[in-house]
């Protein structure tokens, strides 16, 4: 089967790369415009499947992980980490893609937030997660451990909006942000692993290496917020 991997991971590479590009066009165009819409749909339609892909990839390294990766030897090491912990981030992302398309979508309507679908999908991100940490611990990967928190810390801050009684009327577009730019994050790790496990392996699970999109994207979110908190603010008498 590793050609069937080769070809996912051909579709998943090409997927990525326009991810990547569109990202920046969605953030530097002006939120909520025409321009923005559409790199923000080109975004989520790439991101929406390489996920699918990333899926595929991980399925194939559970039942054969040395197989679907040649030249390595530890069997439950690479099932761990190229099986459950990619399953885990493709849910991840998906998710994150998803909610930060219904932010916007449900703007109008809360409670559309809290469809089955919504709240089962974050459910089974909160399992995944889950199971990533055991793994995590089992094989003594921090990497796994540390991902997982991400899982655990959506999961339950996106609960606790989808369930939020009655939201402000813009309270929906950080949760859109975060989510959005969240995903991009994940994007960009998503490149870093892969790369590096092809260029320097050595450094493939490099926590420090791993860490520099979030540190990227949580700079981004925080010029926006602050931004959005500028334009809500009534003027100041002169």
């Amino acid at each position: 089967m590793p050609w069937l991997f080769t070809l996912i991971l051909a579709v998943h590479v090409g997927a990525g790369v326009v991810a990547l590009t569109s990202l920046w066009g969605a953030v530097a165009t002006r939120k909520g415009g025409l321009a923005h819409r559409r790199w923000g749909t080109a975004f989520s339609a790439s991101i929406y499947a390489a996920g699918i892909m990333a899926l595929g990839m991980g399925l194939l390294s559970l039942r054969w992980p040395l197989a679907m990766h040649p030249g390595l030897t530890d069997s439950p090491l690479y099932r761990g980490l190229f099986g459950w912990m990619m399953i885990y981030l493709a849910l991840l992302t998906i998710s994150m893609t998803r909610y930060g398309l219904k932010m916007v979508a449900n703007k109008r309507d809360h409670a559309a937030n809290r469809h089955w679908t919504m709240v089962t999908l974050q459910l089974v991100v909160l399992v995944a997660a889950v199971n990533c940490a055991v793994h995590g611990l089992l094989l003594r990967q921090p990497l796994m451990v540390g991902v997982s928190v991400i899982g655990f810390g959506t999961t339950l801050t996106y609960l606790a909006y989808m369930f939020r009684p009655d939201p402000g009327r813009a309270d929906y577009i950080p949760e859109h942000l975060k989510a959005m730019v969240a995903t991009g994050i994940a994007a960009y790790t998503a490149f870093l692993s892969v790369g590096l496990v092809e260029l320097v392996p050595a450094h493939a699970f490099n926590p420090a290496i791993w860490a520099l999109p979030t540190v990227a994207g949580m700079a981004i979110i925080a010029y926006f917020l602050r931004l959005q908190r500028g334009q809500r603010r009534p003027g100041l008498p002169g």
